[in-house]
């Protein structure tokens, strides 16, 4: 069941929540300004820190098992539809006409292919859950990077993974709530079985690339530690993720980018 929490960064994660983060512990703001106007969001396979100053995820984290992946390809993608987060104060969160005109997809940060229910798979598809990519970014190499971790998921049997964005300042935004345009966004993955920490960071733009950093790397650029209980030497350490995967909508949004947009915003 879903739940709602108000969460600062200093305070506890509830116990609800804390499945997801690794070793039992969820992502913590080293950067103390990041934790203002926040609310921590249980949902059935994922948990959300969501800003009500960004009106988006500052952080989401999830724990990939080979079984869950298994009844998420069994049931498919049957969600098709954004939505805004009832649990949200309308002053607070992204509404569907904050991404309308704009040039902006909206960009899951917990992605609905790895979704084990149909419940989980609608709750991911709420705006709490999203920030804006552009088409080249969401539907290019991020979707690249979503199927590189799901296969590693699937080949060593679990990760923990942690998703969010990075805003710059000033801070570009979308719509009438002012939603925050990241310049970036990133996915940062524990494997348990190998004792390994390593993170995507991918650039927000046109032209957009992706980077392997470290942990430690990763938490100093975004103020988010998300994987606080490890060590050092693992912090300061990328693994070798391995490299994203081609994405099926690039070319299409290559080709005809006015038809990829209009289906990736139904």
């Amino acid at each position: 069941m879903s739940a709602l929490f108000w969460a600062t960064a200093s305070q506890a994660a509830p116990a609800g929540c804390a499945e997801f983060g690794g070793d039992g512990q969820l992502p913590v703001l080293t950067n103390e300004a990041l934790g203002q106007q926040t609310v921590l969001l249980c949902n059935d396979a994922f948990a959300v820190l969501h800003s009500g100053i960004s009106h988006g995820p500052l952080w989401t984290a999830e724990h990939l098992t080979e079984e869950d992946l298994e009844r998420s390809m069994q049931i498919g993608r049957v969600v098709r539809f954004f939505h805004a987060d009832p649990r949200l104060s309308f002053e607070d969160r992204a509404e569907l006409s904050d991404y309308r005109a704009s040039d902006y997809d909206r960009g899951h940060m917990a992605c609905s292919g790895d979704e084990p229910s149909r419940r989980a798979q609608e709750q991911s598809f709420a705006l709490s859950n999203v920030v804006p990519q552009t088409p080249e970014l969401n539907e290019g190499i991020w979707t690249g990077v979503e199927m590189a971790v799901r296969g590693l998921a699937r080949r060593e049997g679990e990760l923990y993974v942690v998703t969010g964005p990075v805003f710059s300042a000033p801070r570009k935004t979308i719509g009438w709530h002012r939603i925050s345009v990241p310049w970036a966004t990133w996915k940062a993955v524990y494997d348990p079985a190998e004792d390994a920490a390593g993170a995507y960071f991918c650039l927000n733009n046109a032209q957009p690339t992706c980077t392997i950093i470290s942990i430690g790397a990763l938490t100093q650029a975004t103020g988010v530690d998300p994987f606080p209980s490890l060590p050092d030497d693992i912090r300061q350490t990328a693994m070798a993720l391995p490299h994203p995967r081609q994405s099926p909508y690039a070319v299409r949004t290559q080709a005809d980018p006015e038809r990829a947009t209009a289906e990736a915003r139904p």
